[in-house]
């Protein structure tokens, strides 16, 4: 029997991304119906690995139910159960398909702060346990009406536009994937010397201490769609400015004209054209949502403007991003929060990174 793009979607989930192995337990996590057509392939999949598929589905407006009735107590708590699960499981698809991509947009700021703050431990034993290799993790999105409404597209336009973002329009993403991991490991292997990377552009000029971090190639392992070089800077040693042209989207809210200064790895002074109030609330979400958690490099040529995703949007061709909170383990970094937004800069328009001061990456493209 033939195929459909969705056994072809698990396939790389399952095999490449996670690599499924006879006796694992696999956690397949999707909070919307429209994530049907993945989930039963992936759960096929999953059993003809060998392993134990654990389905963990619900309704995303259950989130928004919740933090409109729950008290403090029930913000804090940890279920014990899904606790377990983050210490034993061995493998987590998460897939994304929401209804509405706006429906946590008027959520109460404080309690959804609160609310990160306490499930935090939770994502950082993941982290802690992926960069032991205990554990490995990725998230995907299947095409819904809302995403393509987000991105300014018909469903079918935006369904092409998502299966040529993942390589699934090749006959082989797997390789393809590959061949993206080849490219971009130079890169990083390069960066890795490296003591510091500076970033200049449009309201920006801003230098990241990276001496001692390791930078990670992308391609398929953690994001899916995928594409990007990434650090966590030295957590004191960010200084400068930076401006980020894009909308910059999160949990349904939105800033637009985002200029921080930050001096000493923290966010001093920030402006935005739009969305100022929620940017405070975000910043003041605990300890280190004022810290600086990532730096990466958007190498997927496939995407090439916002559509409002972020799993899309950080990969575009020819951008940065910058994560507010929370850093990555697995690269040396130690800030914690509840907090990790991705904050995406153009390169295109004159942007150059340096580093130790000679020019590798111009105008979008990297130079070395």
């Amino acid at each position: 029997m033939q195929k459909t793009i969705w056994d072809k979607y698990a396939e790389v989930l399952a095999d490449y991304s996670v690599d499924v192995k006879k006796g694992d337990l696999v956690q397949i996590r999707a909070a919307s119906i429209y994530a049907k057509d993945l989930v039963k392939a992936l759960y096929k999949r999953v059993l003809e690995k060998g392993a134990h598929p654990i389905l963990r589905t619900s309704y995303e407006d259950m989130s928004d139910i919740f933090i409109k009735l729950a008290s403090d107590e029930q913000l804090d708590f940890i279920d014990p159960i899904v606790k377990k699960e983050y210490e034993i499981i061995d493998k987590f698809i998460s897939i994304g398909a929401p209804m509405n991509t706006k429906n946590m947009a008027r959520a109460d700021l404080a309690k959804t702060g609160r609310r990160s703050k306490a499930s935090r431990e939770l994502s950082t034993m993941l982290m802690e346990r992926s960069a032991k290799g205990d554990a490995k993790w990725v998230v995907a999105d299947v095409p819904t009406h809302a995403l393509a409404q987000e991105a300014k597209m018909s469903f079918d336009e935006y369904s092409e536009f998502l299966f040529k973002s993942c390589y699934l329009d090749n006959e082989n993403p797997v390789e393809k994937l590959k061949e993206l991991d080849k490219k971009q490991s130079g890169w990083a292997e390069y960066l890795n010397g490296v003591k510091k990377v500076r970033i200049t552009g449009e309201k920006t000029d801003i230098t990241f201490g990276v001496e001692g971090r390791k930078w990670i190639s992308c391609s398929g392992l953690n994001n899916y769609p995928d594409g990007e070089v990434f650090t966590s800077p030295v957590e004191d040693d960010i200084n400068g400015e930076i401006y980020f042209d894009f909308p910059q989207n999160y949990r349904g809210n939105s800033a637009t004209g985002v200029h921080l200064w930050i001096e000493n790895g923290r966010i001093v002074k920030f402006e935005a054209e739009t969305g100022r109030d929620y940017l405070e609330a975000m910043f003041n979400m605990d300890e280190g949502s004022k810290g600086i958690g990532e730096i990466a490099i958007g190498t997927n040529d496939e995407i090439c403007e916002v559509t409002g995703n972020i799993l899309f949007d950080e990969k575009i061709g020819g951008s940065i991003h910058m994560a507010v909170g929370a850093s990555y383990p697995e690269t040396g970094g130690k800030n914690v929060s509840g907090l990790h937004w991705d904050m995406i800069k153009n390169m295109k328009n004159g942007g150059k990174i340096f580093a130790d001061d000679v020019l590798i990456y111009e105008n979008g493209k990297f130079i070395i």
